[in-house]
């Protein structure tokens, strides 16, 4: 019997038990950032209805406006760690930055336990998002290089997409805790347990290493995780900034769109005469586990679809598929069911396109610039995309949550867009 081709065989006939495992801590390591950036969300209704003083505002509107301010904190403080750690990675390494970016999220999510101020939290918020942007480009360039091109996409979408039991992880966390919402932050000090896997296992991508032993040897040490190569150069400086954009539309719309479905749905209860405390621990549930199971399979799905029609066809298809749902999941439903029944495609399709940055963003720069790239397209979007999310406070406020949401998910245009104007990296090796 003749054995299979190497067209035929599955993309991951040929990976090797250590590029298993360096998928899996850098998974691990994501599940445990979106931990971080999700546990907020699920548990800023009790926290901020705890801390808040009264005053002229009524606690509802208090609540949703520190909300949206401590979030647009948040992505400023991964944006700062991102683009910090991600020149560090291309000066320094993979591994000792990956180290010191999950010690840092760790720390600064266990002291939140104690928070009994605005200002604890707003602190909080920022240093731990210093931690969660660093890691992630860390991580996604590590296992773009790790893999061969044949499995560098599916692989780089499950990375990616181990989102989802971060978003579980944070759903079945706040539901167990309750209204005692200091003890979900203590769960974010386990991936400090992280650190030893990734000391004992994980090694320097070969590439890698050799591009600093010739940059040493060459007296070029500089150009490794250089901003100023990456942005006065072409076509690094055009891919970043468009890389950026699109970051942007996707961080934009997740924050102001993605997110509201736990409000879309305590809204349509309290409209139907559910009581607060029920409505509010049945949109946790429909958002934290239905909404995040459509998303992950929306996640798992990118990286196959992105293998076989390409980054770019399936960044638009995505898109264009989320303008769509949106206003349906808006104004459509009438009853906690029929909600219900649609937010895991609403989740799907505004949540799966998140599975193409880690996919596509390492794919556009050469070894030297990669994290530094890859982590100044995701973490500048965070910057581009907090206007987004502190003018989704306004409008929610004054045009009502629907509207809002549909006139937010407009952004997905753009993204529509940008694509059209980058490169296809299908089927290419990376660029050195």
């Amino acid at each position: 019997m003749d054995s299979p081709s190497p067209t035929s065989r599955p993309w991951y006939y040929e990976v090797t038990r250590y590029q298993w495992l360096v998928l899996a801590i850098a998974s691990a390591g994501w599940v445990f950032d979106v931990y971080e950036g999700q546990i907020f969300n699920i548990t800023r209704h009790q926290m901020l209805t705890d801390i808040l003083p009264t005053g002229e505002l009524d606690v509802k509107d208090n609540v949703q406006w520190y909300g949206d301010m401590f979030l647009a904190i948040f992505l400023a403080g991964g944006t700062v760690g991102g683009l910090l750690a991600g020149s560090l990675a291309d000066r320094f390494g993979r591994r000792p930055i990956m180290i010191a970016t999950i010690l840092m999220y760790s720390i600064f999510s266990g002291l939140t336990f104690f928070a009994t101020e605005l200002w604890h939290i707003a602190s909080l918020r920022f240093l731990v998002a210093v931690g969660v942007g660093g890691e992630w480009a860390v991580a996604a360039a590590l296992v773009s290089e790790v893999f061969p091109p044949k499995a560098r996409a599916q692989a780089s979408g499950i990375f990616h997409a181990t989102s989802v039991l971060g978003l579980w992880l944070a759903a079945i966390a706040g539901m167990a805790v309750g209204a005692n919402w200091q003890y979900a932050y203590l769960v974010g000090i386990l991936p400090a347990l992280l650190i030893v896997w990734v000391r004992s296992s994980v090694r320097e991508p070969e590439r890698w290493q050799e591009k600093k032993d010739a940059a040493t040897a060459t007296n070029q040490s500089g150009q490794l995780g250089s901003f100023r190569q990456l942005l006065l150069t072409d076509p690094w400086r055009f891919r970043a900034i468009m890389g950026m954009t699109l970051a942007a539309v996707g961080l934009g719309t997740f924050w102001a769109v993605s997110v509201s479905g736990q409000d879309l749905m305590r809204e349509l209860l309290l409209r139907n005469h559910v009581s607060a405390d029920e409505a509010t621990q049945n949109a946790k549930f429909a958002y934290g586990i239905v909404q995040a199971t459509g998303g992950g399979l929306g996640l798992f799905a990118f990286g196959p679809l992105a293998a076989r029609f390409g980054r770019k066809r399936t960044f638009i298809t995505f898109q264009l598929a989320a303008l769509a749902i949106v206003p349906i999941t808006c104004y459509l439903p009438q009853t906690y069911w029929q909600l219900l029944a649609l937010l895991p495609l609403f989740g799907f399709l505004t949540l799966g396109i998140h599975a193409g940055y880690a996919i596509y963003f390492p794919e556009l720069f050469p070894t030297h610039l990669r994290a530094t790239g890859t982590s100044f397209c995701f973490n500048g979007g965070r910057v581009v995309a907090v206007p987004v999310l502190l003018t989704a406070g306004w409008l929610k406020s004054d045009l009502g949550l629907q509207l809002a949401v549909c006139l937010l998910a407009l952004l997905f245009l753009l993204g529509v867009v940008i694509m059209l104007f980058l490169p296809e990296t299908k089927g290419q090796e990376l660029p050195e």
